[in-house]
């Protein structure tokens, strides 16, 4: 279950990392009640990305000003959810903006810290900067304090930012989260730091024992997300195996297929930032495959996904995320290559009779979708035959923004 922002710090609280003043609103006229000296900023409460720009997040100076801010942000849907609650919060002044997260990374089998100098609301930045440690062992302070000196920063900034990422890695593993992630982490000019934003997800399986669950008051769409929780999983007793994450929208156009976690979410929040949404994604966890039995087992799990996918009416694009060998990557080029071509074929069979079923079948959105496959290496992959359905590239900013010109231009 993902945690609303105001759910997640909360939990900030608990364990000691700084948060602002603040106050849950259900309702626009209790603003009046409002004790947070102003300009106060209203955060609307939903689990999508890109809600300052999609006008979910308004600075007011007054009440007045703060009653229509609110008032609009209730009836402001963003990705098709409308928000129950708004967090009012106080306006910190914020020199640097840094970003930090911890991930249970399912292809490494453990938690990896995530950092980055460049935090906000500049992805392309807090991308390029982006820097990871796993976590292979017991964790100690070494571990925070490699993430920090990695991300360029220097003299008290590591040890502030150190202690902050241990009390993460605090709350990560007493609360069975999948991820924990402050973006951003303010930096003022004293130093000192302070949670402006936060997410959180907790495993689902972990709910029942998780008393602090209980606490949070969870929103209607948030239980019907755990009642209906499908992370349906794929076994397989041998090295490779698949599941649907919880995240599936009846308009999308948009599918993922991502080797972690962390590169579902990011694929997922760059996406959102841009107004395109998701409808459904999928991990392949695969042990670095390289026998030829291993890489068979892989292509037939991959085409699994691939045909499951069918049903998703109005897909346009696919995108796969995936790091893995060059073994593994030549066997999802030619594995979507050869699945395009049947679906072409297929296309191409149906008789004259037949032809207004086809156009039907095609405006529904069930023709050959458009491929973009963000792979390591993807110039090493340049000896394989491509089609015109198929995008290749090793860079994540270009996979998205090919992406989002494919789904805008359909």
């Amino acid at each position: 279950m993902e945690l609303l922002e105001y759910q997640a710090k909360e939990l900030f609280r608990i364990v000691g990392i700084p948060i602002l003043p603040s106050l849950t609103i259900r309702d626009a006229r209790k603003i009046k009640q409002l004790q947070i000296p102003y300009p106060v900023v209203l955060k609307s409460q939903v689990r999508s990305g890109g809600r300052g720009k999609a006008g979910g997040v308004k600075f007011v100076a007054n009440t007045i000003d703060a009653i229509a801010a609110a008032r609009s942000i209730f009836n402001l849907s963003i990705l098709g959810e409308y928000p129950e609650v708004i967090l009012a919060e106080a306006h910190y002044n914020a020199e640097r903006e840094l970003f930090l997260a911890i991930v249970l990374d399912y292809d490494l089998r453990c938690p990896v810290l995530l950092g980055s100098a460049w935090g906000g609301m500049n992805t392309e930045s807090l991308l390029a900067n982006l820097q990871q440690v796993a976590i292979t062992e017991e964790f100690t302070l070494f571990y925070a304090r490699h993430l920090a000196a990695r991300m360029g920063l220097s003299g008290n900034l590591i040890c502030s930012v150190s202690e902050i990422i241990a009390k993460m890695y605090r709350l990560f593993k007493d609360q069975d989260l999948d991820l924990i992630e402050i973006n951003p982490l303010g930096v003022n000019a004293q130093g000192e730091l302070m949670a402006l934003d936060g997410k959180i997800k907790i495993n689902d399986h972990a709910l029942a024992r998780q008393p602090i669950a209980v606490t949070l008051n969870f929103s209607a769409q948030q239980r019907e997300s755990v009642h209906q929780s499908n992370w349906k999983t794929k076994r397989n007793l041998n090295q490779v195996n698949w599941r649907w994450l919880d995240w599936q929208h009846q308009n999308g156009k948009v599918a993922m297929i991502c080797s972690s976690f962390d590169s579902a979410l990011l694929t997922r929040d760059l996406l959102a930032q841009n107004k395109v949404v998701t409808a459904c994604s999928a991990l392949i966890e695969n042990s670095l495959a390289t026998e030829i039995d291993n890489l068979q087992l892989y292509r037939e799990q991959l085409l699994s996904i691939l045909q499951e996918l069918e049903s998703f009416a109005g897909i346009k694009v696919i995108i796969l995320n995936i790091w893995d060998t060059e073994a593994v990557n030549r066997e999802i080029v030619q594995t979507v290559v050869n699945y395009c071509q049947v679906l072409q074929e297929v296309a191409g069979s149906i008789p004259k009779e037949q032809i207004q079923v086809k156009e039907e079948i095609e405006q529904s959105g069930s023709s050959v979708p458009y491929f973009v496959l963000r792979l390591l290496n993807h110039s090493s992959l340049n000896d394989l035959p491509l089609c015109e359905q198929i995008y290749l590239s090793s860079s994540l900013e270009e996979s998205i923004n090919q992406a989002i010109a494919v789904v805008k231009s359909s």
